[in-house]
């Protein structure tokens, strides 16, 4: 599905990040796993090509401007072209995911300026790169929870997990970026379109599980290699006139 495109998959290290630059390799791209831990992304690269996928590894600060300038240069000069980028990163500070009550102005404009402002910044200098080549997509990573209200009944009997404010803020303008995105470049043959995944499955109690898999379907939550079909869709030509689109996938969750 994706022979020899450059793809750039930002977060790559990451949850999803490592599965969808395996998914990527596997489809015949040419995967970048760009990572602000540099030495984490040399690790999944090295295991997508020990399996004989092509990847290379690359450090990226996607709340960096030279940063991401200099991933673009490096990798036209490389390779020749770059054909789409997953924006996928979750940077966070530290107090990232208290409660409402206890979140502080400065956290949460900290929060949504590392995440909405990086994803921003990275899809900004990428469309620019894709514009001058009539060319180019870019999937941004939401959430449902970018497009629905909290379920907070499932948040409760003490659970670690958390919907945080800044999670729902983010991810809803997430949403829109996208729609401008697309708007703003589709004359110029650039994509943009956001994926918009449930909860994904990271040790969470059992408790938990009961709960939120109540309002799915047969999966319930699912597994990260669980969205990985669908960010190849949108990511191959398959959906070639695809644009401003916020594809779901939740099993049911937000319905």
């Amino acid at each position: 599905m994706l022979s020899k495109k450059v793809i750039v998959v930002t977060g790559g290290a990451g949850l999803l990040g490592r599965c969808f630059c395996a998914a990527i390799a596997k489809q015949g791209g040419i995967v970048i796993v760009a990572d602000i831990d540099l030495v984490s992304a040399e690790n999944v690269a090295e295991k997508i090509k020990a399996d004989g996928g092509n990847a290379d590894a690359a450090v990226l600060n996607i709340t960096d401007g030279a940063s991401v300038d200099n991933l673009i240069l490096l990798l036209n000069k490389r390779y020749g072209r770059i054909d789409a980028l997953v924006n996928n990163a979750y940077p966070r500070n530290k107090n990232y995911g208290r409660k409402l009550e206890d979140v502080t102005y400065k956290d949460f404009c900290e929060n949504v300026s590392m995440h909405l402002g990086g994803y921003f910044l990275v899809a900004q200098k990428f469309a620019l790169y894709f514009r001058k080549h009539n060319n180019g997509n870019i999937v941004n990573m939401a959430s449902i929870y970018g497009t629905i209200a909290p379920r907070f009944e499932i948040y409760v009997d003490n659970t670690p997990n958390t919907m945080p404010v800044e999670y729902a803020a983010i991810k809803a303008a997430i949403v829109h970026l996208t729609s401008y995105f697309s708007q703003y470049f589709k004359e110029y043959g650039v994509r943009c379109n956001s994926l918009s995944p449930g909860g994904i499955y990271d040790r969470h109690s059992v408790s938990f599980l009961e709960k939120y898999n109540s309002y799915c379907g047969l999966k319930g939550m699912l597994n990260a290699n669980d969205i990985s079909g669908s960010l190849l869709f949108l990511l191959s030509d398959a959906s070639k006139y695809m644009t401003g689109q916020n594809l779901i996938v939740d099993d049911g969750f937000s319905i």
